[in-house]
């Protein structure tokens, strides 16, 4: 019988990529304790509703214009207060779903722990969406109220939980230092990240690995990739919106064989994608808490270079593990990439990488770490 008590996990709606996250923490949790599920909406393919007590708010996205998404914010509010205050659990954990405030009001009213854990900047996420719809005095206006719910809700709350202790700075939850546990629980799965191909035997080759959009920098990596070296490969990993026009924007370099652009990948596949990389490029957005392609890429002995966002120095450690990219003009980009696959200590970087992840990020030390959390909040 566990010492801890039970955990509902309450989160946004869940398509293919963050049903991995909502997985990765509802493994580690059922490894301490029982666990449910409640999320907005849950796909109907993924496995996670056979594997967890899970249960679906509405069959609607979160979605549609800006009216539309205020009303069913309001209302997915409600109906998740609802089902809160008649879950038997006494700890609620909202991951993602920092900014709902009213089931995290129930939650509290019935004696729940609460504890939030944020995946990122919500407010800003919002506010460079809207910032696409409407004037930026109305998109700034909105995202101020978000971010006033959401401050409310890290007042009220237990306990909070970070990534990383950079991810909790930038956010600013540092002076919740009496309730935050900086070192949240991501895990990488071991078994099959690692490296599937020795780093002393990889080609000049870098690249990129997630969705080919705006948000991700990927106008600027063509950039980039036109501007290295006749002998380093760029090769972007993914599919998206982007696809198209990366493909007529690159088209020479294409043919010449400077760039390659695989299309989707089954996740099955990306430990070995990642293993014939000799370098990962990732200009991560300022919205982002620590991507998981990063924790994922060392795991298989491969140094990156991303920029110095959120949770990312923590694990991106400068001329240890990796490197920050202190500049995201695709010149400067593109010149130190190519200082970067000159140096003599990329192969103890590698070493580093994977010896880093091993230690702070196996599945074991995820559970070591949320129990504490979960034990002491």
């Amino acid at each position: 019988m566990s010492d801890i008590d039970d955990v509902c996990v309450v989160t946004h709606p869940l398509g293919s990529a963050s049903d991995s996250h909502a997985r990765t923490l509802l493994d580690v949790i059922s490894a301490i304790t029982s666990v449910s599920l409640v999320a907005i909406t849950v796909s109907a393919d993924s496995s996670l509703r056979d594997e967890y007590e899970s249960i679906q708010i509405s069959e609607e996205g979160t979605g549609g214009s800006i009216p539309v998404a205020a009303a069913r914010f309001l209302l997915y509010q409600f109906q998740m207060a609802r089902v809160i205050r008649r879950r038997p659990e006494s700890t609620v954990l909202f991951f993602g779903v920092t900014s709902y405030l009213l089931p995290i009001i129930a939650a509290k009213i019935t004696g729940k722990k609460v504890v939030l854990q944020p995946r990122g900047d919500v407010p800003l996420t919002l506010r460079l969406q809207w910032q696409q719809r409407m004037p930026n005095v109305f998109a700034r206006t909105l995202a101020g109220c978000v971010w006033t719910l959401e401050w409310i809700g890290y007042q009220s709350a237990d306990a909070i939980v970070t990534y990383t202790p950079s991810m909790a700075e930038e956010l600013g939850l540092d002076r919740f230092d009496y309730k935050l546990y900086p070192h949240g629980a991501r895990y990488v799965n071991l078994d099959r990240f690692y490296p599937h191909r020795p780093f002393e035997e990889r080609d000049r080759v870098v690249g990129f690995l997630g969705r080919l959009d705006e948000e991700k920098g990927i106008r600027t990596l063509a950039e980039v990739a036109k501007r290295l070296p006749d002998d380093v490969t760029f090769r972007f990993i993914g599919d998206g919106a982007l696809r198209d026009w990366l493909e007529a924007e690159l088209s020479e370099e294409i043919t010449s064989g400077q760039v390659e652009i695989t299309g989707w990948v089954d996740h099955d596949a990306v430990p070995e994608e990642l293993s014939h990389l000799r370098l990962l490029v990732m200009p991560s957005a300022p919205t982002e808490g620590l991507p998981t392609t990063i924790l994922e890429a060392m795991a298989c002995g491969t140094p990156v270079y991303a920029t110095p966002v959120s949770g990312v120095p923590d694990v991106v450690r400068e001329g240890e593990t990796g490197f920050l990219m202190d500049e995201v003009e695709p010149a400067e980009i593109a010149e130190s990439i190519t200082s970067i696959l000159v140096r003599d200590d990329l192969d103890g970087l590698s070493h580093n990488a994977r010896v880093m992840i091993d230690e702070e990020y196996s599945f074991d030390a995820a559970v070591k770490r949320y129990r504490v959390i979960l034990r002491d909040a």
